[in-house]
């Protein structure tokens, strides 16, 4: 995947009208197109000096929202729902068979840069508990071999 450019930067903001409001669109068009699913410091400075927005607002909103990061991380972001329902229905147990299929700890990368594990809060699909969140899709129902099959589909590359 390319580098992220200015000119990438300065046309997703085009894109949103160059309009404060639109913030937290803008900033996610960017993690998306990093390739590394974060927004780096010199386009939270791009954007906060093109939006008239103060950086420290910037920050605050990467900060604040689960969804956005400020370091590195994988194409695939697990996220493990660790909701008191997903608590009690084995999200402890998933954790472990994440770990162990990915070969890493929660809040760590791949060394491929393929896989990044997390923690977030509650997913919506206490229905299906405990449920993980890969990009936007949710999958409940988890098995060991379920989330040794997703891993596998992400380091391959596969769609989910």
């Amino acid at each position: 995947m390319r580098e992220l450019t200015e000119n990438d930067v300065l046309e997703i903001m085009k894109h949103y009208g160059n309009e404060p409001q639109q913030l937290i669109a803008v900033l996610l068009d960017i993690q998306a197109a990093s390739g590394r699913n974060y927004v780096d410091q010199k386009w939270a400075a791009l954007v906060s000096d093109a939006l008239d927005l103060s950086l420290s607002k910037i920050y605050d909103v990467l900060t604040f929202y689960a969804m956005f990061s400020i370091k590195p991380r994988g194409k695939y972001v697990i996220e493990i729902c660790q909701s008191t329902p997903c608590h009690f229905t084995g999200a402890e147990e998933v954790v472990k068979w994440f770990e162990a299929a990915a070969g890493i700890k929660t809040g760590e990368t791949s060394v491929d840069g393929r896989i990044t594990l997390s923690r977030t809060s509650c997913l919506g699909a206490c229905d299906i508990g405990p449920a993980v969140k890969i990009g936007d899709e949710v999958f409940g129902g988890l098995t060991e071999e379920k989330a040794k099959a997703l891993v596998e589909r992400c380091r391959a590359g596969e769609a989910l």
